[in-house]
């Protein structure tokens, strides 16, 4: 749910993919989790209050055009797509299905009959689309915007056209699985799993050296959503089609806690290790939960940026290569989407383990909340986030031939990522267990935790504040468990204006409050700011600047920069409380320092080499 300030809320994003649009069996047996230790709240138990998170979430035929035309049915006079969803492009088709997540997710969010409708008709049409395979020379159930011989050809070794068809076919499948988990379409299920069992019978028969091969073409996250459909059916089946789909020339450095990523397409891989969390969850199998711990450590510690974000040029390279590739195609927003989903599935089997928050924090601020453009009523994205020195977003290596992504002439991988992350940016304030409650992201936000019969309001101006309150309403007998961030020293804790001071908040640490909660109880939390650097991995004189959990830039306006600033680290002074700018000099001359993910439509500058001390 979000407040009554309603449907505004959702109109970045929701009035773009709405005006896109001209309006098997299973079960609810939803299998647990092994190893759980903690459980997330549904989508609509959590509302966004009012900060620059909600104004982000603020933001079908013509979808559908691929589909019918591939699948030998009317195309409706619709007018088809361009960019990445274009009749004549390789893996048109890709982006539907981030739609129908994005549909389902505002759904829940906001219990919306339009969004509902579009996904529910949506998911019908594609049923249409399902029943005239036989007329289309499809095998029964097949589902794409491109027909079954692109599979012939990935498994023959001759698809040359750039192609990659199971990457395809999982957005396909997530979107659906997503409506059927959040709207309970039957529609949605039956497609889904028609779908899937036309992918179990495409692979069955194929060899492990021929599909280890075959897995060489990137597949998305295959492994990942047929393990959620056996989660959520219960059916072994599914179980083993995720198996077929493990990348053992990927997986086994990273069972031995080898990296070995150097010169792999990074959004390739980090699906994968999703997958082999999921995998785990569902087996037992501590080698998948190795695969993905390993994978989670090796990517934050030895290929991120100081935003978060990974990759340049959309690849790995050597470990710790960070100074050396400062461009402006670094950070492609697909990967930080799902190191995101990745982070959420550790924490969920480690629920103690602050690190994991401390990272999603950092990624989510610093650097998918920038990538929206806040000045476009559409919400439209940038595919990179530069990080080259005199850097600008939007105006980096553009696919399709702009800068900022358009209505109808982009729909790159991110353009979709992004209609997922902004529908739902609560889904991770909040989680709980049998007698915990814990808090791991600082948002205005409402949570209702039925169960408990409890309500948390949570009132905060964080990043810019320091301080975040926390309102009990309804009472009984729990733990409330704080996140303290690492870079957090100092952090105070008060109940009802009397110190906690028997509570630990120590940095990296979960503050733990254990007592019998009455009606109006109010925590507040106080996290003292202060600046600090990051350093670049492989270039210690190379820094970039935060201010708590906030990663600073300069404002270099329309100036084009040649070489790295220096930064004077004594001459930074915040200009003042209700903002994150600071006064700096830079080269001798003034520069305005100020939150990252509000450098919009203005050169800026994050990696410095400085001078001084803070």
């Amino acid at each position: 749910m979000i407040h009554s300030n309603g449907w505004k809320t959702l109109a970045m994003f929701v009035s773009f993919f709405l005006s896109l649009s001209s309006f098997a069996n299973g079960s609810d047996l939803n299998i647990t989790d092994v190893g759980a230790q903690a459980f997330s709240f549904d989508l609509g138990g959590v509302e966004l209050a009012q900060d620059r998170f909600l104004e982000n979430q603020e933001q079908v035929d013509r979808l559908l055009y691929v589909f019918r035309i591939n699948h030998g049915l009317s195309t409706q006079q619709a007018t088809p797509n361009g960019g990445w969803d274009a009749p004549d492009f390789p893996f048109r088709s890709h982006v539907q299905g981030h739609f129908l997540t994005a549909w389902a997710q505002c759904y829940a969010v906001l219990g919306d009959q339009t969004c509902y409708d579009r996904a529910t008709y949506f998911a019908a049409e594609l049923a249409k689309c399902q029943a005239n395979n036989e007329a289309a020379g499809f095998t029964d159930g097949y589902l794409s915007g491109f027909p079954e011989s692109e599979f012939a050809k990935l498994e023959n070794g001759t698809l040359t056209n750039g192609n990659v068809p199971y990457y395809a076919v999982h957005k396909t499948l997530a979107g659906l699985l997503d409506v059927w988990r959040l709207t309970k379409d039957t529609t949605s299920r039956d497609v889904l799993l028609s779908f899937a069992g036309w992918v179990d019978k495409r692979t069955e028969s194929i060899s492990y050296d021929a599909m280890q091969q075959l897995l060489q073409t990137e597949f998305g996250g295959m492994n990942d959503v047929m393990a959620d459909i056996y989660h959520e059916t219960g059916n072994e089946t599914w179980l083993t089609v995720a198996q077929r789909f493990d990348h053992a020339v990927v997986f086994d450095p990273l069972a031995a806690d080898q990296d070995e990523l150097d010169g792999l397409h990074a959004n390739t891989q980090v699906p994968k290790w999703i997958g082999a969390a999921r995998q785990y969850k569902a087996t037992g199998n501590s080698r998948y939960l190795d695969i993905a711990r390993n994978a989670w450590e090796i990517n934050v510690k030895a290929h991120t940026y100081a935003i978060g974000g990974n990759s340049e040029a959309e690849h790995f390279h050597a470990p710790n290569a960070i100074a050396a590739y400062l461009d402006n195609d670094t950070c492609e927003a697909c990967n930080s989407y799902n190191m995101l989903k990745l982070t959420r599935e550790l924490w969920l089997l480690d629920s103690e383990n602050t690190a994991y928050f401390d990272f999603y924090e950092n990624a989510l601020l610093n650097h998918l909340l920038g990538q929206q453009n806040p000045d476009d009523d559409h919400g439209h994205i940038t595919y990179f986030t530069p990080l080259n020195a005199g850097g600008r977003r939007g105006v980096g290596p553009a696919w399709g031939g702009g800068t900022w992504s358009t209505d109808y002439d982009s729909f790159w991988c991110c353009q979709g990522t992004a209609l997922e992350t902004n529908t739902k940016l609560m889904d991770s304030i909040y989680f709980y267990n049998d007698s915990t409650l814990f808090i791991n992201l600082f948002m205005s936000s409402v949570l209702k935790w039925s169960e408990k019969g409890i309500t948390l309001k949570q009132s905060t101006t964080y990043p810019v504040g320091d301080r975040s309150k926390l309102e009990v309403s309804g009472s009984g007998e729990w733990t409330m468990n704080i996140r303290i961030p690492a870079w957090a020293s100092n952090a105070e804790l008060t109940l009802n204006g009397e110190a906690l001071s028997n509570v630990k908040a120590d940095p990296g640490t979960y503050a733990q409050i254990s007592r019998k909660w009455a009606d109006g109880d109010v925590v507040e939390i106080h996290f003292p700011m202060s600046l600090r650097t990051v350093v670049a991995n492989d270039n210690s004189s190379m820094v970039a600047l935060a201010y708590g959990p906030t990663i600073l830039c300069g404002n270099y306006g329309s100036q084009t920069l040649s070489s790295t600033p220096t930064l004077a680290l004594d001459s930074i002074t915040r200009s003042g409380a209700s903002s994150l700018d600071f006064t700096s000099t830079a080269d001798g001359k003034n520069v305005t320092l100020s939150a990252f993910y509000d450098a919009q439509g203005y050169n800026y500058n994050v990696y410095w080499a400085t001078t001084g001390s803070l």
